[in-house]
């Protein structure tokens, strides 16, 4: 698998959706990150969206594999180069936000993120259609850290 780097307006879109239904949101930071594509066999198969905070902190704002290529090890290839990437950037904090339940929380535990808080009523307020997963709707975020 490669990795490359990609401006907002090559980034493969319907991929930052798989993990950011809203649209609009995804415009809205999109231009401010720095995007990394994973490729494999000349497919776009994951994507990253990183944006800088302050110096030395990020955050993952988005992470998607599609969903052919899903349960093959790409998600945690790709996160395991954005942390490497991050550190090679002189990062030493790497955060993000995701669902309070669901595989993506303990996706990003075994890779040593840290629950620091809650953020209530994220999904209600900032989403202008329910987001549901197994059945359950989204209702808060939980906020992960990881530091470098």
């Amino acid at each position: 698998m490669n990795f490359i780097e990609v401006n907002a307006e090559q980034a493969p879109l319907q991929l930052l959706y798989e993990a950011d239904p809203n649209p609009d949101k995804v415009a809205s930071y999109l231009p401010r990150c720095r995007i990394i594509v994973a490729v494999e066999d000349g497919n776009q198969v994951g994507v990253a969206a990183l944006l800088p905070h302050r110096v030395g902190e990020w955050e993952l704002i988005n992470l998607a594999v599609s969903p052919d290529y899903q349960k093959k090890g790409i998600g945690a290839t790709l996160l395991e180069y954005v942390i490497d990437w991050t550190r090679a950037q002189k990062g030493y904090y790497l955060g993000l936000g995701t669902g309070t339940f669901g595989y993506q929380l303990a996706f990003y535990q075994r890779a040593g993120f840290r629950v620091e808080r809650v953020i209530r009523n994220f999904f209600l307020d900032h989403y202008p259609h329910p987001v549901w997963e197994a059945g359950i709707q989204h209702q808060d975020m939980l906020w992960l850290g990881l530091k470098l």
